[in-house]
C-alpha cells in the first residue's frame, strides 16, 4: 500500500523516539497510532507502512517505547507512531506505557484514535476520548474492524465520542484502509501535502512547459465492471483527431491520466481498472488496483459510467453508481456496445436502468458505440455542462435571496427558520444553513431542490450543512 523509504535486509528501519528526537528536523507530519489494548493497532499500523515485517508487540504494556517508521500515501510521506495500549488504571508498567502514548500525542500532527468495531463502545474508549480531547489535536476515530457493511453501520455509535465522524476500516483484511489515508493527508499542513518534483520532463513534447500556475484540466473518470468497452472508449475520447499533450503515470499501473487538448480546452481522462463485486476478488493486486481506481474517482470531477448495453444495468453497475454518487462529483451515464441492442430490447434496457439507478436523479444518459465511434462526439456538450455545475460558486448575497423566497412560499414547520446561508465549497457545491432550530427532512429536500433550480446545478450532486444558533 505505501512505499518506504528505508529498508534493511530484514524488513523496515525502525526508529526508537530517542533516535527520533536527535533528528534535526525531519519536516514530516506525524500521525500517532493510539487506543485501549487489543483494539487492533499493531495491525493497523502494519497496514499504513505496508510490510508485515514491521517489529510490533501485539501484548499489552510491552512495548516501552514507540515504534516509529516512515510511510507515504500518494506520494505525501509521513511518520507512523505505533503506541501501546492506554491504561491510566493499570500497574506501573502500564503508566510507563500510558505516559508514552501521551507524549506520542503531544507531538503529533494528526491522532488515529482506534476503537474496536466488533465490540462497541467501552468505558475506556470514553476515558481515553475525554483525555484526547483535551490535547487539542487533530484525531479522527478509526472503527476498526469493519470486515462487512453491517460492522461498517454500527461505526455510528461511537459518534458519541464527541470526536467526528468515525472511518470504517478494517486493518487486517485493508478494507477501506485507503479511504482512512486520504482523510489523513487531507489533515496535514498544505506544505506536507505538497508532492515532490518528479523528472518528468522526458515526457513532455517539445516546447511543452507545466506552468504551476496554469489553471488544473478537468478530470473525467472512466468507471465500469471489466470488459464493457472503457479501455475501448478511453481510446477513442483521446484518439487520432485530438492532439495528446503529455501522458503520466496514474496512482497505480492500472490508472493512466491523460492530458487532451478538446475544443474547450485542456482535459484529463482517467482510465481505470475494471471493478468486479468484492467478493469475486481473490488476488491483491486486483484489489489493490480496485482501490486506485476508487480513488481516482474521489478526485474526478466528473465521472462516466460505462454500462455494457447488451447486458443491461447489473447488480454492480448499481453498486458502482452508488459509489459514484457518494463521492459527490457528477455521473454521465454511458451505455456502450447500443449498436448490438435489438429495437425491442432497447426498450427494456432503459427501463431498467430508470428502475435502478433512480437514486442517481435525472442524469444525462449517452447511447454509443465506442468501437464504431458513433455518438461519443456527444459526451462533448454533457461533460461540460457537469463540470461546469460541480465547480459552480454562488454570491452569498444570491443564496439567501433565493432562500429567504423559498421560505416565503412556504415557512419550515414548527416554528423553523433559516436564518442565514452562505455556499462554503465547490466540488461539489456545498451550502450551509444556520437556523434557530432544527429542520424536518422533508423541508431540507425542498430547500435543496430549490437552489438546484434556481441556480442550474442539474444533476450534479449538492451537499447541505446545517447549524444551529447556540
Amino acid at each position: 500500500m505505501t512505499d518506504l523509504s528505508e529498508h534493511d535486509e530484514d524488513g523496515p528501519v525502525e526508529i526508537s523516539s530517542e533516535e527520533l528526537a536527535a533528528v534535526p528536523d525531519t519536516e514530516l507530519p506525524t500521525v500517532v497510532i493510539i487506543g485501549r489494548p487489543n483494539v487492533g493497532k499493531s495491525t493497523l499500523f502494519n497496514r499504513v507502512v505496508g510490510s508485515q515485517q514491521a517489529i510490533v508487540e501485539d501484548r499489552p504494556g510491552i512495548t516501552r517505547d514507540r515504534k516509529v517508521l516512515e510511510a507515504s500515501w500518494l506520494e505525501v510521506p509521513f511518520l507512523v507512531v505505533d503506541t501501546g495500549g492506554w491504561m491510566p488504571d493499570g500497574d506501573a508498567l502500564d503508566a510507563k506505557v500510558s505516559r508514552q502514548v501521551e507524549e506520542a500525542v503531544r507531538e503529533a500532527d494528526v491522532v488515529l484514535f482506534v476503537v474496536d468495531g466488533s465490540v462497541g463502545l467501552t468505558d475506556d474508549d470514553q476515558a481515553i476520548a475525554n483525555w484526547v480531547r483535551r490535547s487539542e489535536r487533530d484525531v479522527i476515530v478509526v472503527a476498526n474492524k469493519a470486515d462487512n457493511e453491517r460492522r461498517e453501520t454500527d461505526r455510528w455509535e461511537f459518534l458519541s465520542l464527541g470526536l467526528g465522524d468515525p472511518v470504517p476500516v478494517s486493518a487486517l483484511h485493508g478494507r477501506r484502509a485507503g479511504d482512512l489515508l486520504d482523510v489523513v493527508i487531507e489533515r496535514f499542513p498544505e506544505e506536507a501535502r505538497r508532492v515532490p518534483d518528479r523528472d518528468d520532463d522526458d515526457q513532455f513534447e517539445e516546447g511543452e512547459t507545466w506552468d504551476d500556475d496554469d489553471i488544473v484540466p478537468p478530470r473525467v473518470a472512466i468507471i465500469g465492471r471489466p470488459n464493457v468497452g472503457k479501455s475501448t472508449l478511453f481510446n477513442r475520447l483521446v484518439g487520432e483527431d485530438r492532439a495528446v499533450v503529455h501522458d503520466m503515470a496514474g496512482t497505480t499501473r492500472d490508472a493512466i491520466d491523460t492530458l487532451v487538448e478538446t475544443e474547450d480546452g485542456p482535459m484529463v481522462f482517467i482510465d481505470t481498472a475494471g471493478m468486479r463485486r468484492k467478493g469475486r476478488i481473490d488476488d491483491s493486486a486486483e484489489y489493490y488496483s480496485m482501490v486506485r481506481a476508487l480513488r481516482a474517482l474521489d478526485d474526478a470531477d466528473v465521472a462516466l459510467l460505462v454500462i455494457d448495453g447488451t447486458e443491461g444495468v447489473t447488480s454492480q453497475d448499481q453498486r458502482l453508481a452508488e459509489r459514484i454518487d457518494a463521492s459527490g462529483c457528477p455521473i454521465l451515464i454511458v451505455l456502450n456496445k447500443w449498436e448490438l441492442v435489438g429495437t425491442e430490447e432497447r426498450l427494456d434496457v432503459l427501463a431498467e436502468l430508470q428502475r435502478r439507478l433512480a437514486f442517481v436523479g435525472d442524469v444525462p444518459i449517452l447511447k454509443i458505440s465506442a468501437l464504431t465511434g458513433k455518438n461519443v462526439d456527444k459526451l462533448r456538450p454533457h461533460l461540460q455542462e457537469s463540470i461546469a455545475q460541480y465547480h459552480t460558486r454562488v454570491p452569498t448575497r444570491d443564496v439567501n435571496k433565493v432562500i429567504a423566497a423559498a421560505q416565503q412560499r412556504a415557512p419550515a414547520p414548527k416554528g423553523a427558520k433559516i436564518l442565514y446561508a452562505v455556499q462554503g465549497a465547490i466540488d461539489p457545491p456545498t451550502f450551509t444553513l444556520f437556523v434557530n432550530k432544527e429542520l424536518q427532512s422533508t423541508y431540507l429536500r425542498y430547500i435543496e431542490r430549490t437552489i438546484r433550480e434556481e441556480f442550474g446545478l442539474g444533476s450534479t450532486a449538492i451537499k447541505i450543512r446545517v447549524r444551529k444558533k447556540s
